[in-house]
């Protein structure tokens, strides 16, 4: 055999596999693509409607989406304003009950120095003429029973000086 013989049948088998290789990828092909047909398809039945009534809705729920929002906004200006308002109640009520306990205890403070001068009044004015008055009364009691002690003694009777408690002074 020749080596033309050859190399044409061997071009011819070369030519005839390919063809099969062909006609595989051909059908499989041709497989594929009423597969993804049917998939298309179905993509169209089922998931389109969704996206469409998706959209639908975003179109619908957007303004009141935003509506929201903007109450959330103006909410959140009220109660700023509220807070606002309240911290300042707060902080007057402060003040003011700092106020009111500084003159509390100013009016506590002369009340104790007006007590303290009136007990200091009446220990001037009473307590010293108390004491002089006792001073002058035990001389007295001293001096007569000095006295009576002495003509008793004349007499033949001794009786001996009582001392004077100091505790019994008048307070």
């Amino acid at each position: 055999m020749d080596k033309l013989t050859i190399f044409v049948a061997l071009t011819g088998i070369a030519v005839a596999l390919q063809a099969g290789v062909l006609l595989a990828m051909f059908l499989v092909l041709r497989a594929t693509s009423s597969k993804l047909e049917s998939l298309a398809t179905e993509v169209k039945t089922k998931v389109l409607p969704v996206v469409d009534q998706t959209q639908t809705m975003l179109i619908e729920v957007r303004p009141k989406v935003e509506r929201v929002a903007e109450d959330v906004r103006e909410a959140t200006t009220t109660i700023r304003g509220q807070i606002e308002r309240t911290d300042a109640a707060i902080n007057d009520v402060v003040d003011r009950a700092r106020l009111q306990i500084i003159r509390a205890d100013e009016l506590l403070t002369r009340t104790m120095d007006r007590v303290e001068h009136a007990s200091d009044t009446v220990h001037k004015t009473v307590m010293s003429p108390m004491r002089q008055i006792s001073g002058l009364m035990q001389g007295i009691t001293v001096g007569l029973e000095f006295l009576f002690s002495r003509r008793g003694r004349e007499n033949g009777n001794r009786r001996e000086r009582r001392p004077v408690p100091q505790d019994e002074m008048f307070i």
